[in-house]
């Protein structure tokens, strides 16, 4: 994938919005106003920093030479993919999907209930 297809991905998502909350150089992608990725559009090398379960963040780096923990992130948390590596597309597609149901899973109810179709 490059960066405007994952872009184009994330903005397919319901409710997602775009900003540059950090600097004019790391795009954001937020649902419900949580963030659940982030492109550095500045990069030497493309990548995406998302929100993962504990459960899988080990499991990914070992997995994928593309995986490596997220910088200036909760390392438990949060994984960067590089988006040129050794990660297939789908494969990626598949982690920024898990990266927004985890935002999403920590909602309150009532909002959670509006995203279960």
């Amino acid at each position: 994938m490059n960066i405007e297809e994952v872009r184009e991905y994330c903005l397919s998502f319901r409710n997602v919005t775009e900003n540059f909350p950090f600097d004019d150089v790391s795009l954001v992608f937020k649902v419900e106003n949580k963030m659940f990725l982030l492109l550095p559009l500045d990069a030497e090398e493309p990548k995406i920093s998302l929100k993962c379960n504990p459960d899988y963040t080990e499991e990914l780096r070992e997995k994928y030479n593309a995986v490596e923990p997220a910088y200036h992130f909760n390392k438990k948390y949060w994984n960067s993919i590089f988006l040129q590596r050794d990660m297939p597309d789908e494969e990626i597609k598949k982690w920024i999907d898990h990266s927004f149901r985890e935002v999403i899973a920590k909602l309150p109810k009532k909002i959670r209930e509006l995203y279960a179709e």
